[in-house]
């Protein structure tokens, strides 16, 4: 599986402050990421996967709020994490 809990912890270790702070917005900002390239390589491969295309819109969803309520609250936050996870905007 592409999503171990080795790989979260490095996610969360390099996002968040600890491994531990799981909850973070730049923490599940990076986490979405990773799933949504996962998902983006898969949709090129199967492209009638609707199910898996919801998904992958949901999480954009999800992303883009949590995007949203950084840019409002932390702006300097906000632009180290698109500029560190390489996100246009």
């Amino acid at each position: 599986m592409y999503l171990t809990s080795e790989v979260k912890k490095e996610i969360f270790t390099k996002h968040g402050q600890s491994a531990t702070n799981t909850g973070s917005a730049e923490s599940q900002i990076a986490l979405f990421t990773l799933r949504i390239n996962h998902l983006t390589e898969h949709m090129k491969k199967n492209k009638k996967d609707f199910n898996t295309q919801r998904a992958l819109l949901n999480l954009v969803g999800k992303r883009r709020r949590l995007l949203d309520h950084l840019k409002n609250t932390a702006i300097f936050r906000y632009r180290a994490i698109l500029k560190d996870l390489e996100i246009r905007k």
